[in-house]
C-alpha cells in the first residue's frame, strides 16, 4: 500500500476551473508514480465536467468546466479515487530516440567532459546508459522532461541561456534530459542532436511520449542524421 502522504494530498484551487493535487515536496520516483497512478485512475473514471489532467513531478492539475462542476465536487471525486485499492500499474511503453553526438551538433559535449572529468566518449557512454522516464511535459510544446541522467553527468544549468538552440537538440541539466522540439534559447548543456520527431502532427496524440514512458537513446552517426534530416525536409 502507498505511504500515508498518498492518502492525504493537499488540494489547492486554481481560479474557478482547476484543482491542484499536491502529493509531496519530494520529487522522487515514488511520488512521481503516485501522481501518475491518480492520473490513470482519473482517465479511467472521469467526473462530469472533466476537461484534462496535467501530471508533473509532485502534482496533478485537474482542469474542469466550472459550468458543470466545482472545486468541492472535484475534490470529493479525487478523494474517492485515492481511497480505492491500488490498480496494478500498466507496463510503460518503451520509446527509442536516435541521437548523434558529433561535435558540430553537440557544441557543449567537450565542456561537459571537462567539467565532469570524463572524456567525451565517456560522457556519451554515460548518457546512453541512463535509465530515462518521462516525468512531465512543460515549458514548450513537446518538451518532455526525462529523469534518469547518470549522477556523474549532473551539472547545474549555464549562468545564461544561449539563443538559437536548434530543435532536436539533446540537452541535459542536473538529473534531467530533454529533446527540444523548437529553436529556442536554453541554459542546458547541448550534447547531441536527434532526428526522432517528438511532435507527431496527430491532433489526438500530438507527442511521441506519454508521461511514465521509458526512453532509450540509440547512437547514430552524422551521415545517418543528415539522411534523416534531408528525408524529413528539415
Amino acid at each position: 500500500m502507498p505511504d500515508p502522504w498518498f492518502r492525504s494530498p493537499i488540494f489547492k484551487p486554481i481560479a474557478d476551473h482547476a484543482l491542484l493535487v499536491e502529493f509531496s515536496d519530494d520529487p522522487g520516483a515514488t511520488v512521481r508514480h503516485a501522481v501518475q497512478q491518480l492520473d490513470r485512475a482519473l482517465a479511467a473514471a472521469p467526473f462530469a465536467g472533466f476537461c484534462e489532467s496535467v501530471p508533473a513531478f509532485v502534482t496533478l492539475a485537474v482542469v474542469f468546466d466550472p459550468l458543470i462542476t466545482d472545486h468541492v465536487a472535484v475534490e470529493a471525486h479525487l478523494r474517492r479515487l485515492l481511497a480505492q485499492p491500488d490498480a496494478a500499474p500498466g507496463v510503460p511503453a518503451k520509446r527509442t530516440v536516435e541521437v548523434c553526438y558529433d561535435i558540430d551538433v553537440a557544441p557543449d559535449l567537450a565542456e561537459v567532459a571537462e567539467r565532469t572529468g570524463l572524456s567525451p566518449e565517456a560522457v556519451i557512454e554515460a548518457h546512453l546508459a541512463g535509465h530515462y522516464e518521462v516525468a512531465m511535459y512543460g515549458f514548450a510544446p513537446g518538451y518532455a522532461y526525462l529523469t534518469g541522467v547518470a549522477a556523474l553527468l549532473h551539472l547545474d544549468r549555464k549562468p545564461a541561456a544561449v539563443r538559437g538552440v536548434a530543435g532536436g537538440s539533446v540537452i541535459i541539466a542536473g538529473a534531467q534530459c530533454l529533446v527540444t522540439t523548437l529553436t529556442m534559447p536554453t541554459g542546458w548543456w547541448v550534447i547531441g542532436r536527434s532526428p526522432t520527431p517528438v511532435l507527431t502532427g496527430d491532433a489526438m496524440r500530438p507527442f511521441l511520449f506519454d508521461v511514465g514512458d521509458r526512453v532509450v537513446f540509440r547512437r547514430i552517426g552524422r551521415d545517418a542524421l543528415a539522411a534523416v534530416t534531408v528525408a524529413g525536409g528539415a
